[in-house]
């Protein structure tokens, strides 16, 4: 999804993806390989005695491997139903070396391709059929449906974050909660038959966050921004989806102030001010 790394980290994370497949008993096969955001992950096809699978590396500063994002995977793993299709994990191994934390994880292989390789906006339109739509929205409404006390999203974030990148007085109280993926952008997506990858940051976050956040990362399509709109409308065209939207637009603002999603910005804005514009005067900024 990213590009390589720099060389010492490069050469660190191939190191230890070589000892994770030796004590996961798997052999890399090709030299294909997928790289996280600056090196943090680092994933492989390989093969093992029970088939084709993909050995993922998750690395973390000793001090900070483990927690909620290493044990997502697995936690999935054990309660998501079968209405979400994703990739299923074989097993898994954690240790530490030197200054660094390694989880390895080895799953069966998708080999459908991620809708975008590169990076989680959308650049061009997908050619996805109605039984690929059909299929995400069971998925989301299955994920939603899922009890948890792992948390994506914090209200203390909300309350923090939305006046400050919003730029306007809100009322940063969410409509509802229910459990999200988290993360579901075009680069987690395969098609044309769905897989949803990455399952390291889902829990609870405001009603319609995943709608939101895969509609927020293809504004810059906008015939699929809109089928999006058309097809989970149930989700995002309710105060609580209205609100999500908000939610991942201050996410999305925030991370151009480090330089990221530049391309984003001026379509965000001008989603905040179709949204706060159609509200209802009075009730603090409430979006109905």
């Amino acid at each position: 999804m990213y590009s390589e790394p720099e060389p010492s980290t490069a050469e660190r994370m191939r190191k230890a993806h070589a000892t994770a497949a030796r004590v996961l008993g798997a052999i890399p096969n090709g030299s294909h390989e997928s790289w996280g955001w600056r090196g943090r992950t680092l994933s492989r096809p390989v093969t093992t005695a029970s088939g084709e699978g993909w050995l993922r590396l998750v690395s973390a500063p000793a001090e900070k491997a483990g927690g909620k994002l290493w044990e997502g995977p697995q936690e999935a793993e054990r309660l998501m139903p079968p209405a979400v299709p994703r990739p299923r994990l074989r097993s898994r191994h954690t240790w530490t070396e030197d200054e660094d934390g390694y989880l390895a994880e080895l799953y069966d292989r998708i080999t459908t391709p991620t809708i975008t390789t590169h990076e989680p906006i959308l650049r061009k339109a997908p050619d996805l059929d109605d039984v690929w739509w059909d299929g995400l929205s069971t998925a989301l409404d299955a994920i939603a449906a899922v009890p948890s006390d792992r948390v994506a999203v914090r209200q203390e974030y909300l309350d923090r974050a939305m006046p400050q990148y919003l730029g306007i007085p809100i009322d940063t109280k969410a409509p509802s909660w229910t459990t999200a993926h988290g993360d579901l952008h075009w680069a987690n997506l395969t098609g044309p038959t769905l897989t949803v990858l990455d399952w390291e940051g889902w829990g609870i976050a405001p009603a319609g966050y995943d709608a939101a956040l895969l509609y927020s990362y293809s504004l810059l399509v906008p015939d699929t921004a809109a089928d999006i709109r058309r097809r989970l409308g149930h989700i995002l065209d309710t105060p609580a989806g209205r609100f999500a939207e908000l939610v991942l637009i201050t996410e999305l603002l925030q991370t151009t102030t480090r330089g990221d999603n530049l391309d984003l910005e001026e379509p965000l804005r001008r989603r905040v001010f179709e949204i706060t514009s159609a509200r209802p005067s009075g009730r603090g900024n409430r979006v109905e």
